[in-house]
């Protein structure tokens, strides 16, 4: 069987860029390492640490567009250094920016210290969830479901009422409210963290109100009151990029450098948040597999992943179960794509990623023990 082909997101240049403006630069960490390498990459001035975590960047892509192109160059840390202080002020000013929010440490969220990788199991309280819909929609079997990921290793437990699978139809707010907040204050009164996955504001606020400490909106805080209730909350936030809406998103998502976009999307949201007094601290950013996006966007998403370490923010990935996974293997259903998951997951942590959110805890548990034991030993 011939392995799917997919197409790089850059087109690769064999210079370094020349005369760009500052703002028109992007950077995606690589050459990652750990342990030992790690730090001795760091205190010999060739690599800088990933969000203050076990691993490093020894190298870079520097990615900018031209045209309808988006090109990179890949260097060495410190060749980045210098081309940036040769560049100019601007330049150099506008790469250590980028450097100090890779690199700085991310503060708990939702009182989750972020000193490892953490889980979020996923508790959908719905009828018609691509994977799991009507499994937990009874009030006692939601919480019978969430405390037993949490037994099982989720260090997050996210509820949701409204399913954003493509094509589905929006659910009315009180009938959302009658299925999780039972839910969120049951977790929550076991000393649960618990993130609310809802686009609506009166959602959010009845949510926190219960007992949770996250709100995780697939609509980025784009919806009518959803920004300001979201900073009167408190609470963390999850700000998701999503093309169009679920209805309609997969109809024909395109994009001229999926990864660029993501990127460019999630900073102006972030920037609308801290607008609004929504500190960077309180934000992890979410790249959307599986929103408005085919399976080559997914792949070029997931294998640039550690472009979003630029904002500065805790960065979640959510691939489970998500069809690229079957669109890259052999069409395998739902309840088939645990290998394909695990794989995206993995590489997501060697990305620098956070916090992984998934329905099989236990099994992604496993092999989040193995990946950590294997980087310690490197």
């Amino acid at each position: 069987m011939q392995m799917p082909s997919t197409p790089s997101a850059f087109r690769r240049s064999p210079a370094l860029p020349q005369g760009r403006a500052a703002d028109g630069i992007f950077l995606l960490p690589t050459g990652m390492v750990s342990g030992e390498a790690a730090a001795a990459a760091i205190i010999g001035g060739h690599g800088w640490p990933i969000a203050d975590g076990p691993l490093a960047f020894t190298s870079a892509g520097i990615v900018w567009r031209e045209g309808g192109t988006a090109w990179i160059a890949h260097a060495p840390y410190g060749e980045m250094v210098e081309w940036s202080e040769r560049e100019g002020e601007d330049m150099a000013r506008h790469v250590g920016r980028l450097v100090r929010r890779i690199g700085a440490a991310r503060a708990p969220w939702g009182g989750v210290g972020l000193d490892r990788p953490r889980l979020m199991g996923i508790v959908n309280v719905t009828p018609d969830s691509f994977s799991d819909g009507g499994e937990a929609l009874a009030v006692e079997d939601a919480v019978a479901r969430g405390l037993a990921m949490a037994a099982a290793g989720a260090d997050i437990i996210d509820v949701g009422g409204e399913s954003t699978r493509p094509g589905a139809a929006p659910v009315p707010v009180a009938e959302e409210l009658a299925r999780v907040l039972p839910v969120v204050g049951a977790l929550a009164d076991k000393g649960i963290a618990v993130s609310i996955d809802t686009r609506h504001a009166e959602v959010m606020g009845a949510a926190v109100a219960a007992g949770a400490r996250i709100i995780n909106d697939v609509g980025a805080l784009r919806g009518a009151g959803a920004l300001e209730a979201a900073a009167a909350s408190g609470a963390a936030i999850c700000l998701m990029h999503m093309q169009g809406e679920p209805r309609t998103m997969q109809a024909a998502p395109g994009y001229a450098c999926a990864p660029l976009e993501v990127y460019q999307f999630l900073a102006g949201r972030v920037a609308a948040c801290e607008a609004a007094g929504i500190g960077r601290d309180r934000i992890a950013v979410d790249p959307g597999i599986g929103f408005g996006k085919t399976a080559t966007h997914n792949a070029q998403a997931l294998a640039t992943l550690a472009l979003l370490h630029g904002l500065g923010c805790a960065v979640l990935l959510g691939a489970s179960r998500k069809s690229f996974v079957a669109h890259l293997s052999r069409g395998e259903g739902p309840r088939e794509r645990l290998p394909g998951t695990l794989a995206a997951h993995l590489a997501g942590l060697d990305a620098g990623a956070q916090v992984l959110r998934v329905h099989d805890v236990a099994e992604t548990a496993q092999a989040v023990a193995v990946w950590r034991g294997m980087r310690a030993a490197g």
